[in-house]
């Protein structure tokens, strides 16, 4: 007998080891767009903060969607999906973390203002 027999695995008779039950593997749902917003959300994190935070938010909710699914049964998704939805992940991290601190100045900075204009105005001769 040639070693070249069907084994019984459903491989080729040609090739032994060729196992022809294979799993077809799909991209992580969302895994692309939660890249995409973690991008934005660092690129526009300087426009007041809100855009920057409104599409980080987005982009953990569904990241974190997304990976809990990975989680479940992760020979059914492609690796290079996975990296993409980490990489969108940590940018979504980032982007968050800098809208916020963003936000926080933007808010700082009028409380600083109004104060200085009540101060000035407080003394203005509008009432003589």
């Amino acid at each position: 007998m040639d070693d070249f027999s069907n084994n019984g695995n459903g491989g080729d008779s040609q090739h032994p080891n060729l196992n022809m039950n294979f799993q077809y593997q799909q991209p992580v749902p969302n895994a692309e767009v939660v890249l995409v917003l973690g991008i934005i959300s660092i690129a526009l994190c300087w426009c007041y903060g809100v855009i920057g935070l409104a599409t980080g938010l987005v982009a953990l909710i569904l990241g974190s969607k997304s990976k809990r699914l990975y989680a479940e049964n992760p020979s059914m998704y492609t690796e290079s999906s996975y990296k993409n939805l980490n990489a969108g992940f940590i940018c979504a991290i980032i982007g968050t973390a800098l809208s916020g601190l963003v936000v926080l100045f933007v808010i700082i900075y009028f409380i600083f203002i109004g104060s200085i204009m009540s101060g000035i105005f407080s003394n203005f001769p509008f009432n003589h």
